[in-house]
């Protein structure tokens, strides 16, 4: 290589290489731009203006911006009573869902609230100081073994008179009467809105969607303590057998799909729950919206990690739907928008 080129000019290879001419930039390219705190506006933001100004910011943040505008379309198919809401309202308790779907931990666990609380912990708390403490950890929350004693304490009861009801209508309608609407056979949501009427606590979402007959599914209702409860309920109500109807939940719910003359969704999570709400969606050739909230990969070909342009190969969404997956932790970005869509109205 000469001095020449070494000195006061760059290497064509290398010009060439990195000071490639732009193309003329179209109209309808958006500016990035972040957060200007130094404006007056930017003080004590409401979290609806805080989501605007993260709209061009790109990556997760723009990503939040879309859920909040698609959640917004669908709240729009809700009625203009929406309008009407005061500001800290709650989507089960004002109606503002027509139905959800759970873990069994997350039934579980907004019952057992109401009877104890949880605590807060550490992610690095090792596991056998724990346990021989009689204490649980759901990753950074503790969770006392005591609390469980005190949720069987007050689910038994509950077991033993659904159980006393269901073999009373067993004697009156015999086998031949049997069916889902009957007291001799419950679904899971049937026994999940018996939970909500008896837990009678309003920081409950099972008592809220009770009260406004909000239906809540959950596929696999024995996944968890309640499932436990459920358990030990056989050997203390020997030989009766409590009986869970899963098949008319499935009817159900993707009857109510079928129904509707728009759905849209908002996927807490994945797993189970995740793939139950696309799939009842399938039966309507699709949702006309959709947000997914995950920290999952597709990589490893799991349904929590896929995006929603794979439910749309399936029908589960709709190829013209609005759509969006925010790849984030639920617990910080959902109160974001919640407080920016369902809770951002003012009594008028």
């Amino acid at each position: 290589m000469s001095s020449e080129n070494q000195q006061g000019k760059l290497p064509n290879l290398a010009s060439e290489a990195v000071l490639v001419k732009s193309e003329p930039v179209p109209d309808d390219f958006v500016e990035v731009l972040g957060i200007d705190y130094s404006k007056d506006s930017a003080y004590n933001m409401k979290a609806v203006d805080l989501i605007d100004s993260m709209r061009t910011m790109g990556f997760q943040a723009s990503s939040v911006a879309s859920a909040c505008d698609i959640i917004n379309k669908m709240r729009a198919w809700r009625g203009k009573h929406i309008d009407e809401l005061p500001e800290h309202e709650r989507t089960v308790q004002h109606k503002l869902v027509s139905g959800i779907v759970a873990s069994a931990g997350g039934i579980e666990e907004d019952l057992i609230k109401c009877l104890a609380p949880t605590y807060m912990g550490d992610f690095a708390l090792p596991g056998k100081g724990l346990r021989d403490k009689g204490m649980n950890r759901i990753g950074n929350l503790l969770v006392p073994n005591d609390n469980y004693c005190k949720f069987e304490e007050w689910i038994v009861p509950v077991l033993d008179k659904v159980l006393e009801e269901q073999e009373e209508s067993m004697k009156k309608l015999g086998s031949e009467g049997l069916n889902a609407d009957s007291d001799a056979i419950w679904t899971p949501s049937r026994l999940i809105d018996r939970l909500g009427k008896e837990i009678n606590d309003e920081s409950s979402v099972l008592y809220w969607a009770h009260k406004n007959k909000i239906p809540i599914f959950c596929p696999a209702l024995t996944d968890g303590s309640i499932g436990d409860m459920l358990f030990f309920h056989t050997f203390k109500a020997s030989p009766q057998r409590f009986r869970l109807d899963i098949v008319s939940d499935i009817r159900k719910i993707n009857s109510m799909s079928m129904e509707a003359s728009h759905a849209g969704m908002i996927i807490l999570g994945g797993g189970l729950i995740k793939h139950h709400i696309c799939n009842a969606c399938l039966m309507r050739n699709g949702a006309d919206y959709a947000v997914y909230i995950n920290t999952g990969q597709e990589f490893d070909g799991s349904d929590a990690g896929a995006r929603p342009d794979e439910a749309v190969s399936w029908g589960k969404i709709k190829s013209d739907a609005k759509q969006v997956k925010v790849y984030a932790d639920v617990s910080v970005v959902f109160p974001l928008i919640v407080a920016a869509t369902f809770a951002a109205q003012r009594p008028n």
